[in-house]
């Protein structure tokens, strides 16, 4: 029986609503991202599968609320807001910061007995491998910098100061969580795991991302594409294209 989610639209976003799809795919937001990075994969998957987008507090609509700069606070907040949204498979997509929180809210599932069928961790070391980072510690011009090193966001809406001054808080936030975060180095999940990763990614490299495997008791996969941090914007139809073979793979499971 299908239950009532708890949350209305705060915390998950649906672009195109597949009531009737067998599968849901919760997608995870990178720092200082939002949910509407994920409206073409929305878009391309519909209507066979449900995508639903997590919006975090602290920006675009929500720019309002306070800010939560703490993983295992984020997703503790995001785990009560998925409740009655696993009414079927449910398979996570996180990139960057969005594969820690992604990591930890299957973490929570799991204890209390669900999880979701795979994990696919986009653009991120794995959550034992740290760097001495402390960009959330810079000036604004220094976050600025930082984020345009990275090319996901066009340089024309960093010029815009007014724009600027209204996305900075949240940068700041998610970037003083994903480096202040720390993960016991035995932490794994039950679910499977796939790392995405861009072969010049200078925050993830290749090995990095293969330590993913240390975090799962499943099996495990990589996957390596040409491109930086934000591969996905230049190579979104190779990840649609392998978001497209585990659901595949997932249907003709379920009718074996």
């Amino acid at each position: 029986m299908s239950v009532s989610p708890r949350d209305d639209g705060l915390w998950c976003r649906r672009f195109h609503p597949a009531p009737d799809a067998a599968h849901r795919l919760i997608c995870f937001p990178h720092a200082g991202g939002s949910a509407s990075y994920y409206l073409p994969v929305s878009a391309a998957l519909s209507p066979r599968v449900d995508v639903v987008a997590v919006q975090y507090p602290g920006r675009q609509d929500r720019r309002n609320e306070a800010l939560v700069d703490d993983i295992g606070t984020l997703a503790d907040q995001v785990y009560e807001a998925l409740h009655g949204w696993d009414d079927r498979p449910l398979t996570f997509f996180g990139h960057s910061m969005g594969a820690l929180v992604a990591f930890e809210v299957a973490r929570r599932f799991e204890r209390d007995g669900g999880g979701p069928v795979r994990l696919f961790a986009s653009g991120r070391r794995a959550p034992s491998r740290y760097r001495d980072e402390n960009v959330h510690q810079r000036d604004d011009d220094g976050i600025i910098a930082e984020v345009k090193s990275m090319s996901g966001t066009d340089d024309r809406l960093l010029d815009d100061e007014e724009l600027i001054r209204m996305i900075l808080p949240a940068l700041r936030g998610d970037y003083r969580a994903v480096e202040t975060y720390r993960c016991p180095p035995d932490a794994t999940v039950a679910c499977p795991v796939t790392a995405l990763v861009g072969d010049s990614d200078p925050k993830t490299l290749v090995g990095e991302a293969r330590d993913w495997e240390k975090h799962t008791t499943s099996a495990f996969d990589l996957r390596v594409f040409p491109g930086g941090h934000f591969y996905l914007n230049s190579r979104g139809a190779d990840v649609i294209e392998v978001l497209d073979g585990h659901f595949t793979a997932q249907t003709a499971g379920q009718g074996a």
